[in-house]
């Protein structure tokens, strides 16, 4: 697994893109990708980009981590 680039939330800008998914969480570029086009996951699709909004991002991370990231 590799490490986080962001040491804490507030480094986060307003929406994620899969790139930034993946750097946020450890995770290849693939797997935030993959993760993304996953039903549960908060996506706002905006034309053909996909973009993740920064406040939906840290729910999804709480709930899936059992409270806390």
């Amino acid at each position: 697994m590799r490490e986080s680039v962001y040491k804490s939330y507030d480094e986060l800008p307003l929406f994620l893109n899969s790139e930034l998914v993946a750097k946020a969480l450890g995770v290849s570029p693939s797997s935030g990708y993959e993760l993304m086009h996953q039903p549960d996951f908060p996506v706002l699709r905006v034309g053909n980009r996909m973009v993740v909004p920064k406040e939906k991002f840290i729910q999804w991370v709480e709930k899936h981590s059992g409270g806390g990231a």
